[in-house]
Parts: structure tokens; C-alpha cells; sequence
């Protein structure tokens, strides 16, 4: 009786592992399903990255001279924000800000050539632990001075980074048996900006499009996230035939700002080196044409997508890290808070959620990309950042309590901090008295209105939301003794 119940006993373990080892199978497979069920609902992600892009030559955003019908497709299908700003208006700081979502003064990225800090988590890094087939290709700018140090060891979850490159504004570029290289050389045989021979294969913007492509077809049947970051529009301004001549005598404006007297200019934007007219005739036409070029290659991506399928299904983001002044104010390039440095271009298009034609007119800067991001696609993240989810503004849901407010800072040694709205800039700086623009009224930024009575009530309120930023966020400058000493004045009562 003994052996008969053991025997029995004996059977009844057994099934109750075959069970178990069915219900784990069962289950797993349920998982693996809801996995790749999740991974089959999820966009895909192209996020067009520009380097020193002035806005205004964009037809969406008002340009007149360059045409870009492609990129303009983009905000006619989604969302065009009208005041996004650079956490800092400087190449490294701002992409250090717009990967991660938090300020420089976070990420180890206060100024241009320091390495992104390791513990730094990315929205590459969200993505593929997520399933997603990830990459970069083009400039980088967060891995310290190497130049062009391709394929940087620390890859922030950008798995393929073979044509990353981490610093230059290469103009030719080739693939080798070894790898990637600079197509053009001096004399000692270092790589250089050159043209000599360039073509549609072989220039920078041409042929990083074909990388971002052969990218999208060859991971076409799984979700990715590619990053295509091009050189242009920064200087030097020259760009490959027919581009180079496309818009040689096109009517080029001279600015007003650029005919204030020495003394109108604040300490914060230093009266050098400062540019004419001529300068502008003779290299305006150039960044046209590197602009043109940019779209006529944003065009050939979109129609890879279309024949692809995966246009509806794809999140396209255009963007660029900082502007270039065009001679506003007597200047080119960046690192000022005046608009056509700090002022960037954010244009983000997913035809499953962003209804199509948005414009969203609230302040936001590159911190806010990543949750934006993430909140568009239905992502919970659950790293800490500094940016803001915005994605209900973008799906045009304006949240009741949404505060128009960014803020923006210098590199190291400017020393200032600015706090926008859609329509007032308020700068404080080491440097100078604060002054406060208003957008709305004065968009060339001629005029300081700090001491004028109508807009005392406004200031006070940007302090405040200025000290806020300082409290929770944390801003080494802001606890400068001279700007402390600016804001605690309009605090008083």
C-alpha cells in the first residue's frame, strides 16, 4: 500500500513540473508576444539635427529667400514650436541638454569640448533597452577635443555609431575598408575643410543622408531611432556646386540692428568681432545654399520613408543645437542670448498623434526634448530630468496649468542667465545692468525696457520664477554675488 502511494505521490510531483514548466512557457511566450506586440505599436524615431541654424531661413518660420519645401512638409503634417530656445546657444552644452534632459550645468557639458558625464542617461539609452534598433551618424560633440575621432567609445545607447564623428564641420567625407575618413587634406596631410572634388556622393550633408538611409531601409522591419546630426549650416560658409552659386545675387538685407551705435550694445555681446554688409553679400549666399542643401537631402530621406511605409509610422523631429546671428547686431555665430543665437528651429511631426498644422507658441528649450519625446511615444521615464513633458501642447491638449517659461545660460565666463516667455526676455549678467526685451513689440531686440513702468509687474514675476529655477533646478550662476545682488532688488516689495 506504502509503494502504491508513493508511486502515486511520485506522478502527482511530476505533473505538477510539467505544469509549471507549461505555465512558465506559456507565459514566457505571452511576454515575448506583448513585447514585440509593444515594440510593433511604438513609432519609429528620425530626429534631423543642423549645427548653427538660423531659424529665419526656413520657409515655415518666415524665410523668404531660401526655399525649403521639404522640411516645410514636416510642420505642415505636425507641430512647429515658435519660441525653443538652447539651454545654451554654444554646440556641446546644447546637445548635452537635448539628449539627456537636463541643463549643462547637469551633465558635466558647461562648455564646448567636455565629455558628456558617463552616468548620463540618453534617449538613445531609453529606446534601446526598449527593443529599439538605435544609431548616429555625423557630428557628436560630447566625447572632450578629439577631432574627428570617429565612432566615439562611450555610445549613450546610439549602438550604430560608426559615422559619428565627435567634433568638425567637415565638407567631404568617404567610406574605406578600414572605416569612415575626412575625404580632403592639406599638404601635411591633416584633414581639412576642403572642397577639392567634392560631389552628391561625397559632401558632408549629401553623404551622411545616405548613411541615415541605408540605416532606415536595412532596420525597416523594426523599430529605430537614428539621430542624423549634419556639419551645416555652420561655417566655414561654402558648400558644393550647384549650391555654391544658387543664391549669388539674391537680395540680401541688411539688418537694423547691425547700424546701432557701439554704446547701444549690451557687456553680455561683446562689440567683437563685428561684421558689415559685405561680409554679408559674400557669405549669406553660401549659408543659403548650405540650408538648400540641407532640405533638397531631408526631401530624399522623406521619400526613403514613403516608399518604405513607415512615413505614417515614423516620429520625425528637425531641430539644430544653437543658431548663427546672420549679422544681427553686428555679428555672426552664437553664444549671446539675442534670438537669432539662442533661438532654434523645433519642427516635430507623428501622424498618429500630432494633428497636423500646430503651432505652439509657449517658451521651450532643448531640456524638454527628451520627455517630449517620451511623452509623444507613451513612454514612462523614470530617470530623473529637468525638462518638461510638452507633449500635450504638441497634440494641441494645452494643459491648465502649463507655465510659459525657459530659461537659458551662458558657457562658463559670460556669466548670464536669461528667463523668456513668448513674448519677454529677461537677462541677468555678471557683466551689466539686467535688461529685459520685449519680443512682442521689439523682435530685433533693439531696445532695453528694464526701467520702464508698464513692464515692472512682469519682471517681478520672471525673478521669481528665475529664483525658483535657481532653488529647484540649482544654477551656479544665479548665485553670482553681482546678479543675487540684481535679483534680490526686484524682489523687494
Amino acid at each position: 500500500m506504502n509503494e502504491v502511494l508513493s508511486i502515486l505521490s511520485s506522478l502527482a510531483m511530476r505533473r505538477s513540473i510539467v505544469c509549471s514548466l507549461f505555465v512558465f512557457f506559456v507565459m514566457g511566450r505571452i511576454a515575448d508576444y506583448t513585447l514585440s506586440a509593444d515594440l510593433a505599436h511604438r513609432p519609429n524615431v528620425l530626429l534631423i539635427y543642423t549645427d548653427e541654424h538660423h531659424f529665419n531661413t526656413l520657409g515655415c518660420y518666415g524665410g523668404r529667400v531660401v526655399g525649403t519645401p521639404n522640411i516645410d512638409s514636416i510642420a505642415a503634417k505636425g507641430a512647429l514650436c515658435t519660441s525653443f530656445y538652447a539651454a545654451t546657444p554654444v554646440c556641446s552644452p546644447s546637445r548635452a541638454s537635448l539628449i539627456s534632459g537636463k541643463y549643462p550645468q547637469n551633465t558635466g557639458v558647461v562648455q564646448n569640448n567636455l565629455p558628456l558625464r558617463k552616468e548620463i542617461v540618453s534617449f538613445g539609452d531609453i529606446l534601446a533597452e526598449r527593443g529599439y534598433a538605435t544609431g548616429w551618424a555625423g557630428k557628436w560633440h560630447l566625447a572632450g577635443s578629439g577631432k574627428p575621432q570617429w565612432a566615439p567609445e562611450e555610445r549613450f545607447g546610439f549602438k550604430d555609431n560608426r559615422y559619428m564623428f565627435n567634433r568638425g564641420h567637415w565638407k567631404k567625407l568617404a567610406v574605406t575598408a578600414s572605416g569612415p575618413v575626412v575625404g580632403s587634406k592639406n599638404k601635411k596631410g591633416q584633414a581639412d575643410y576642403g572642397l577639392v572634388g567634392v560631389d552628391e556622393r561625397s559632401y558632408a550633408t549629401d553623404w551622411l543622408t545616405d548613411r541615415a538611409i541605408e540605416f532606415v531601409v536595412d532596420n525597416r522591419d523594426q523599430p529605430f531611432c537614428y539621430v542624423l546630426s549634419l556639419p551645416d549650416p555652420h561655417g566655414p560658409n561654402k558648400v558644393r556646386p550647384p549650391y555654391d552659386t544658387m543664391y549669388v545675387g539674391a537680395e540680401i538685407l541688411v539688418p537694423d540692428s547691425m547700424r546701432k551705435p557701439n554704446s547701444a550694445y549690451p557687456a553680455w555681446a561683446p562689440k567683437t568681432p563685428r561684421i558689415n554688409p559685405r561680409w554679408l553679400r559674400a557669405n549669406l549666399p553660401q549659408y543659403y545654399g548650405m540650408v538648400k542643401c540641407i532640405d533638397d537631402n531631408v526631401g530624399r530621406i522623406l521619400d526613403t520613408l514613403r516608399r518604405e511605409g513607415l512615413l505614417e509610422k515614423t516620429m520625425i523631429v528637425f531641430t539644430s543645437d544653437h543658431g548663427d546671428l546672420c549679422g544681427e547686431h553686428g555679428r555672426s555665430e552664437k553664444g549671446v542670448p539675442y534670438e537669432g543665437s539662442a533661438r532654434i528651429p523645433f519642427i516635430v511631426s507623428y501622424p498618429e498623434v500630432i494633428p497636423p498644422g500646430g503651432r505652439i507658441h509657449e517658451a521651450l528649450s532643448t531640456v524638454d526634448v527628451l520627455p517630449t519625446m517620451m511623452g509623444l511615444m507613451g513612454i514612462d521615464v523614470s530617470i530623473e530630468v529637468d525638462g518638461r513633458d510638452a507633449s500635450a501642447l504638441i497634440r494641441q491638449e494645452k494643459p491648465g496649468d502649463w507655465n510659459d517659461i525657459a530659461f537659458i545660460r551662458s558657457t562658463t565666463g559670460n556669466h548670464w542667465v536669461a528667463a523668456i516667455t513668448n513674448d519677454l526676455k529677461l537677462v541677468f549678467s555678471a557683466k551689466d545692468t539686467p535688461w529685459l526685451f520685449d519680443l512682442s513689440k521689439d523682435p530685433q531686440e533693439m531696445t532695453n525696457r528694464i526701467a520702464m513702468p508698464d513692464y515692472q509687474v512682469s519682471i517681478r514675476g520672471l525673478v521669481r520664477e528665475l529664483d525658483q529655477y535657481r532653488q529647484s533646478i540649482g544654477d551656479p550662476f544665479l548665485e553670482d554675488p553681482v546678479i543675487r545682488k540684481q535679483i534680490r532688488a526686484f524682489m523687494l516689495p
